[in-house]
């Protein structure tokens, strides 16, 4: 079979999974924590259901390896907090601490140092049961929120995946609760030191940070009456403004679930409209199937619709076709007009842009906006005037986001403070949202392609230029970048060259020939690409691992952008894409792909197996006239 007949067979198969309404989505799957901490929830709400409790412990069986332990991703390294957090879950479920898969995954944790070595976060869930004392964690007091956006670590200096998370977080350690599970975990805790209360080097910001933390318990005790409730208050309407009308935050799990623990400790009952449609909301997310139940932690319909469109474009579909026009219908539908967070630094700027799920109005990102609008250039609507209007809030928008350094972050400008990472209480995942190569990519790849259209759109070429100076300080002696959202350096890399190229860079220009020359030396043996995650924390991993499909897409992706289509390295490639399509035209991806936090938190985007190697086939299709 050759490469049209491989585009041709992946093509209709994309086209199969769209929506009647006219968007794509394929599931986000992460980690079993996920579904550990959502039978923490109910039982804390006293809303637990047995049949539920049941497959959820199917599930989280189901994903243990045979060591005992829990990974953050496929063929990963076992993860203490994720195991713990299973093993309590099926303690929980009602499993004897002897059977053999406990008594496995008990050993690792024990080994690993005990419960006490789990993330703050793990050990938050616990002190809501007893199992952990609330005064042992860091402090984090929800006056935090009273202090003004000029004062360092106000909450506006976190990320919005953070900021979210933490407010609601500030609500539920001020009122302390414990309720009793009846059960203990002794069984795995050692008496070890939590990682945050090992002293750091004297003098160093962290050691400050720590006295800091010493100080804020000794105010937790004590707090001021009307200062804390004052405090409680703002938090608590802080909270509320931002649910989404399908009842959750953020449109993630983290604040959704903290959120509405926040608002049940203020009194609000479960009957109440935002209680009852913030718990209602978590159906729509819940995949039952072969008597497991599992949940997905966000969901990209946005996102999915967005990069179909574009493959499906690139795969030789008519720009009028009916399908075609229906996402682009749908997209333009989820446009966000509400002024969000991210104006707390752009307040004089008019919104503009799209958001990664299907509710998510306060937080619109820059990498949403930048593909969606990539989408909506390759169709022909009936009515050109909306698309028109839209793309150029679009550029504006997102001309009006660039950061002071050059580059573009994923939801807001210059949230870079480096003192919130050293609190001691974020001890997981990243928590500022500094501009990153591949969110800077796609902007300036949108920016050049919408220039080049000639629709007299108000794309400001200085900001290109800053976008590209930017990208070209921050490419990799190997010549690769750092992939923010995606794994890794193959994900940062498939996205400079094309905008670069974009932007007007030669392809035999110094940049482009590096990044060519190190995709190339880690190509694989088998002719495909692959990065395990283990290259967030070592870089002997950079552009190391299985080959799998979206990886090796975005390979060829730049290679064809790069001019090298019909070069042995991107016919390779091409050829591995052919040989291990399935008889559906779908690929196998049981890897994880999709980054949420480096060295802590990974997404298997279920569609990448799928939209990356229709947009690489079509692409070389047309870059080799149909050549084989």
């Amino acid at each position: 079979m050759g490469a049209e007949q491989s585009l041709t067979r992946a093509r209709d198969r994309l086209l199969s999974l769209q929506d009647s309404d006219g968007w794509w989505k394929d599931e986000l799957e992460t980690n079993v924590s996920i579904e550990a901490e959502d039978l923490f929830l109910r039982e804390f709400l006293d809303i637990s259901d047995p049949e539920i409790t049941r497959q959820t412990a199917n599930w989280i069986r189901h994903s243990q390896r045979a060591d005992g332990t829990w990974s953050t991703y496929f063929q990963g390294p076992a993860d203490l907090s994720v195991t713990v957090e299973a093993y309590w879950a099926l303690r929980y479920a009602g499993d004897p601490v002897d059977a053999d898969h406990m008594a496995k995954a008990a050993a690792y944790i024990r080994c690993e140092g005990g419960l006490e070595r789990s993330r703050v976060f793990t050990r938050i869930w616990m002190a809501l049961f007893g199992l952990w004392r609330w005064e042992d964690l860091p402090a984090l007091p929800p006056e935090v929120v009273l202090l003004p956006k000029k004062v360092p670590l106000n909450i506006y200096d976190f990320a919005c995946w953070a900021r979210q998370t933490v407010v609601a977080l500030t609500v539920v350690g001020a009122h302390r609760p414990v309720r009793s599970m009846g059960i203990s975990l002794d069984e795995i805790r050692t008496g070890a030191t939590p990682p945050e209360r090992e002293l750091a080097p004297i003098g160093s910001v962290a050691r400050r940070f720590q006295r800091l933390d010493q100080v804020l318990h000794h105010y937790e005790n004590r707090p001021h009456r009307r200062l804390r409730e004052w405090a409680l208050s703002r938090a608590e309407q802080w909270i509320i403004a931002r649910q989404e009308s399908d009842g959750c935050w953020g449109g993630i799990q983290p604040p959704w679930v903290y959120s509405l623990l926040a608002l049940y400790l203020r009194g609000y009952s479960l009957k109440h409209p935002i209680l009852a449609q913030g718990l209602e909301g978590f159906d729509a997310w819940t995949i039952v199937e072969d008597d497991m139940r599992r949940l997905e932690c966000c969901q990209s319909p946005v996102w999915d619709t967005c990069l179909a469109l574009v493959a499906l474009a690139d795969a030789g579909v008519a720009p009028d076709d009916p399908q075609m026009e229906a996402g682009a219908l749908w997209l333009l539908e989820q446009e966000v007009h509400v002024v969000g967070d991210w104006a707390e630094r752009r307040p004089h700027l008019a919104p503009g842009g799209w958001a990664f799920e299907f509710e998510n109005s306060f937080y619109p990102d820059l990498d949403d906006t930048a593909e969606v609008a990539l989408a909506l250039r390759r169709i022909h609507h009936p009515d050109a005037k909306p698309v028109q209007k839209a793309l150029e809030r679009a550029v504006v928008w997102t001309q009006g986001m660039q950061c002071s350094d050059g580059g573009w972050a994923a939801f807001d400008a210059d949230n870079c403070s480096p003192l919130v990472a050293e609190l001691p209480f974020c001890d997981f995942g990243e928590v500022i949202d500094p501009p990153s190569s591949d969110v800077t990519a796609h902007v300036v790849e949108m920016l050049c392609e919408l220039d080049a259209d000639g629709l007299g759109l108000p794309v400001d070429r200085q900001a290109v230029d800053r976008g590209v100076e930017w990208l070209s300080a921050e490419q990799e002696a190997d010549g690769s970048w750092y992939g923010r959202w995606g794994a890794n350096h193959i994900y940062g890399t498939g996205a400079a060259v094309p905008a670069l190229i974009s932007a007007g860079v030669p392809t035999d220009d110094d940049r482009v020939a590096r990044a060519c020359r190190w995709l190339e030396s880690v190509q694989n043996h088998d002719g495909g690409w692959g990065e395990d995650m283990r290259s967030y924390v070592d870089h002997n991993w950079r552009g190391r691992g299985e080959s799998t499909p979206s990886q090796t897409a975005w390979a060829l992706l730049a290679l064809i952008a790069a001019g090298r289509a019909d070069g042995e390295p991107a016919r390779a490639g091409v050829a591995w894409l052919v040989d291990n399509q399935r008889p559906d035209g779908d690929w196998d991806e049981p890897w994880y792909t999709g980054t949420g936090f480096s060295g802590d938190f990974y997404i298997r985007y279920h569609l990448y197996r799928l939209v990356f190697p229709v947009m690489a086939l079509g692409r070389w299709v047309r870059a080799t006239s149909g050549g084989e």
